[in-house]
């Protein structure tokens, strides 16, 4: 693995900011992404189908937290077109200072916090939605999605993005046991999936 993937630290990373131009349903979103953090030059499709589909979906909720917030696109477009405060969790330093940023440039109430899944998460919330680091393994993907279940309201919903050649399969089979999950939306490989406590 090397020293600069998305989801540890590196002090050494020359930053180069720059700012990500978004339009969701009339709203215009701007973010400052940098060197070190996923997908730094524009949106991801996998985040993009996620938000769209949530929305598309949605049912009335009073928070909300983001694991693996990265530069906060996800918790920035749910706060604002949902008019609900977030919680965003990241382990990457950069990103979070970045989602900060962003918080106040889209004018939203966000809380970013540095925590290594749910290490610092003491609150239960209506909705966990992630888009989780794959490159950071199996193992990482299981805990975020698993343990999801401990910091869920009882009619809770976690939301997730993963893509059928990473293993979105297998991911759905091993939570079968947890929760009831819905296929919500596939494209382009990616698979968006709903899963509520059994």
């Amino acid at each position: 693995m090397s020293l600069n993937q998305y989801f540890s630290n590196n002090d050494n990373l020359k930053s180069e900011r720059r700012i990500i131009k978004y339009n969701y349903d009339s709203l215009c979103y701007e973010f400052i992404s940098d060197n070190g953090v996923f997908s730094k030059d524009k949106i991801d499709y996998g985040s993009r189908l996620l938000v769209d589909t949530y929305l598309k979906n949605k049912k009335d909720i009073n928070n909300f937290l983001d694991v693996g917030c990265g530069y906060g696109f996800i918790s920035i477009v749910l706060s604002k077109k949902l008019n609900i405060p977030g919680i965003g969790v990241d382990v990457n330093k950069r990103a979070l200072k970045l989602a900060q940023d962003n918080a106040k440039l889209n004018g939203v109430n966000v809380e970013f916090r540095e925590s290594n899944i749910y290490e610092r998460v003491t609150e239960k919330f209506d909705l966990i939605i992630t888009n989780p680091p794959i490159r950071a393994g199996k193992k990482v993907v299981l805990t975020i999605l698993k343990d999801a279940i401990n910091y869920l309201n009882d009619d809770g919903e976690l939301w997730a993005v993963i893509r059928k050649d990473q293993g979105a399969k297998s991911v759905i089979n091993e939570l079968n046991a947890l929760y009831k999950i819905d296929i919500m939306e596939k494209s382009k490989g990616f698979y968006i999936f709903m899963a509520k406590k059994n």
